[in-house]
């Protein structure tokens, strides 16, 4: 059945992305998991390997329970040098909406800087959405991030 306004859903989307970039960029992992239902799916994967229909990431979480175990590590285990992170994201563009989903596509850029040393380019690609309808508003049932670069220049620490 399909959603009877779309401006509304674009409007809405706009929104969670913009809400999920402060999130991350403020550094608040520990509410990161909260953009998503209880059973998602979030990836991290090359181009090269998500146009060969490969299904080889770089990240691949399962589930809430595999998010909140990737905010302790970044918290408390994971090693690296501090960065701080900002996300440009381009208006959404909705593939299909119905009473329950949206799917949408944005594309992103992600700059990293850290404290010692000048900002610089570290990711770009697409997001590759499928929403979900909740009563606590929309929230990520599957996010693919899908980053250009067939390398990375660094380890991402942080969600995309």
């Amino acid at each position: 059945m399909q959603h009877t306004d779309p401006k509304a859903d674009l409007l809405d989307v706009m929104t969670l992305h913009s809400e999920y970039s402060a999130c991350v960029d403020a550094g608040e992992f520990g509410r990161w998991p909260d953009f998503f239902v209880e059973h998602c799916d979030y990836r991290i994967q090359s181009r090269e390997n998500f146009d060969a229909k490969l299904p080889l990431c770089i990240m691949w979480l399962e589930g809430k329970g595999m998010l909140l175990d990737r905010v302790y590590g970044v918290r408390e285990t994971l090693y690296h040098d501090p960065y701080y992170q900002r996300h440009i994201v381009s208006a959404p563009r909705i593939v299909s909406a119905d009473d329950n989903e949206i799917r949408a596509e944005a594309n992103y850029l992600v700059l990293r800087t850290k404290r010692d040393s000048f900002s610089e380019l570290f990711n770009v690609g697409r997001y590759i959405d499928t929403i979900q309808r909740t009563p606590d508003g929309l929230k990520f049932k599957a996010r693919n991030c899908v980053f250009d670069s067939e390398w990375i220049r660094n380890s991402i620490i942080y969600p995309i």
